[in-house]
């Protein structure tokens, strides 16, 4: 794509997209920490550990989390599925009751139970915690850790699959009776109570088959961090395809923050964090983050070389990929001043991102730094403005 076409993309989401800025938080379901930034990982690196005080992935410690966020004004938190978490279901359930109008993003991966009972688990939550249901698809991008869960289907399969499961997801939903019989499921007689809200589907990857599911099924596409015009290119392959579907998908940005008054302050948290790493557990991190099937994954990894100085880890001003030496997912963060933290989000938002769903060390007293400092920089959208009835 040309830097014309991609301008002439941008505008064109611009003038498309709701007004305002979303912003989300993370719960880290793996624990937290001052230190170590393999804490709060939805994909961890398990070899050697930088041994450094964590805090538990407790219900009193996530809940505190929860209640600041809703308190902050914050529109949803994500709730990670992965090996080394809580279960996403029964935490975000739990903590759905200590909040009132937080909404909870929540991640699943299509195949491990049957589309009917994750349907009727998804709309039993919607019910629970009074609409504020989100969903994000996670199909796997590493075999080894699906063979984990107990599903031998491979990748490209995988996203086939997907597909299947969530126009079953949907059908169900929207309480018609349900008989399908594709290549991965067969259900007979099927049907729920029809939801009067029905939850939005996020879904992201780089691969090509991941842009497909997404492009035909998702309501958001969300991605890790890369430079703002190399992640606006990334997103205008998914809006050509969507259009082929005669479909309009938003765009949402999963990143990292350290924002504090002044460049310098922010800055010293950075290279805090990263200062007691082991360039052999850095080394054999990125190692594996190299050989992931995940084509994102491989992606972060590629931004840096897996040097600890700012010069090798900053990738375009403001863009750090420190958290990414050690821990798996999203590996980029923002950093600076709260007026540079902010012009740089302005930058993505002019690349067709109106949603950032974001997270800092520790999770609960960098959720503080942001909303006290950036936010009110920002143009945001009021809450409650992603709840849609069902058609």
């Amino acid at each position: 794509m040309s830097a014309s076409e991609a301008s002439e993309a941008a505008e064109a989401v611009r003038t498309a997209a709701p007004e305002g800025i979303i912003l989300d938080w993370f719960i880290p379901l793996t624990g937290d920490s001052r230190t170590d930034v393999s804490q709060g990982s939805a994909i961890t690196y398990t070899g050697e550990s930088t041994a450094t005080p964590r805090r538990s992935a407790d219900i009193g410690y996530l809940s505190q989390i929860a209640r600041a966020v809703d308190h902050l004004g914050y529109h949803a938190v994500l709730i990670p599925t992965g090996g080394h978490n809580e279960e996403s279901w029964v935490s975000a359930t739990a903590l759905s009751q200590h909040t009132r109008d937080l909404d909870y993003l929540v991640a699943f991966r299509p195949g491990l139970v049957s589309p009917t009972l994750q349907a009727q688990i998804a709309a039993s939550f919607q019910r629970v915690s009074g609409d504020r249901l989100r969903v994000n698809v996670v199909v796997g991008g590493d075999d080894a850790e699906q063979r984990a869960f107990g599903d031998g289907v491979g990748k490209s399969a995988r996203y086939r699959r997907a597909a299947e499961y969530l126009a079953l997801v949907r059908r169900l939903w929207s309480g018609e009776p349900v008989d399908h019989d594709g290549e991965f499921y067969r259900v007979e007689g099927a049907q729920l109570q029809r939801l009067d809200t029905v939850p939005e589907i996020y879904l992201g990857g780089s691969s090509d088959e991941a842009i497909e599911v997404a492009a035909e099924h998702a309501d958001v596409y969300l991605t890790w961090g890369e430079p703002p015009v190399q992640a606006g290119e990334k997103i205008a392959r998914v809006r050509a395809r969507a259009s082929e579907f005669g479909r309009s998908l938003r765009y949402g940005i999963r990143l990292h923050v350290i924002a504090r008054p002044t460049s310098e302050e922010a800055w010293r948290v950075a290279d805090a964090l990263v200062a007691g790493l082991d360039r052999d557990v850095v080394a054999k991190a990125r190692a594996s983050f190299l050989a992931s099937a995940s084509v994102g994954q491989r992606r972060q990894a590629e931004l840096v070389s897996g040097g600890l100085t700012r010069d090798e880890l900053e990738i375009v001003p403001g863009l750090w990929a420190g958290v990414g030496l050690v821990r798996g997912g999203a590996g980029t963060a923002l950093v600076g001043s709260f007026d540079e933290v902010a012009a740089l989000i302005r930058d993505y938002r002019a690349q067709g991102f109106t949603e950032f769903v974001l997270s800092g060390y520790p999770h609960l007293e960098e959720a503080y730094w942001f909303a006290e400092g950036v936010a009110p920089l920002l143009e945001l959208a009021p809450r409650g403005i992603r709840r849609s009835a069902a058609a």
